[in-house]
């Protein structure tokens, strides 16, 4: 055999065995990584969106209430608060704050009078023409228009001053309580005073939301 054709034949069979080596190797992991980012890409968009309830049940330890959401007045208020009702914020929170013949509201302190972190804001809702009125559900805020986030009352009486006005922004209201208000009344007369950094209004026993549950 020449020379020529044994180094011919020596490249060939080289060839060979550069090619069965490549077929034996794993694909490129960063074009299979594509592939399975494009996959679940795919997946999330053809997830459909968890329906909105239009109910919540509150269950505390003096009893249960339930609320009708305003989903149609207040969407961005309704779709806030059961963001954190998914997130389990309401779990174990107290009513901190309780006025007679006003108010009661909750949302931000557990039993300890620790305040839970609430980073989401929404924006105010408030003249989306739904009146504070006796048994009405709506966002606490401070100052600020914008400012709520997790923190709601219910109106124990009717309380059109927190309506809006042609020169302020007023307390948005997001629902309204349909069974219940016994207990949300009883709430609204336990005995209050000081705790933590409140001067008063204070539940002297702690009123616990054990949870609050979507209702379709």
């Amino acid at each position: 055999m020449s020379r020529r054709l044994l180094s011919t034949c020596i490249a060939l069979v080289a060839a060979l065995a550069a090619t069965l080596a490549y077929a034996g190797k794993p694909a490129d992991t960063k074009a299979a990584d594509k592939a399975t980012d494009k996959a679940a890409v795919t997946a999330a968009a053809e997830k459909p969106a968890e329906p909105m309830p239009t109910k919540v049940r509150v269950d505390t330890n003096l009893g249960s209430f339930t609320i009708q959401l305003e989903l149609a007045r207040a969407p961005l208020t309704v779709s806030n608060f059961i963001g954190y009702v998914r997130d389990g914020q309401y779990n174990g929170i107290i009513f901190h704050r309780v006025v007679s013949n006003f108010i009661v509201q909750a949302g931000g302190y557990d039993k300890t009078m620790t305040l839970r972190s609430a980073v989401r804001t929404v924006a105010n809702e408030s003249g989306n023409g739904l009146s504070n009125k006796r048994g009405t559900v709506g966002l606490a805020r401070t100052d600020a228009p914008h400012s709520g986030n997790a923190q709601f009352y219910v109106n124990l009486t009717d309380n059109e001053e927190l309506d809006p006005t042609p020169l302020r922004w007023g307390y948005a209201v997001f629902g309204k309580v349909i069974d219940g208000m016994d207990v949300v009344d009883k709430i609204g007369k336990v005995p209050t005073g000081a705790s933590g950094s409140f001067p008063k209004d204070v539940p002297l026993d702690p009123v616990v939301i054990e949870s609050v549950t979507p209702i379709p």
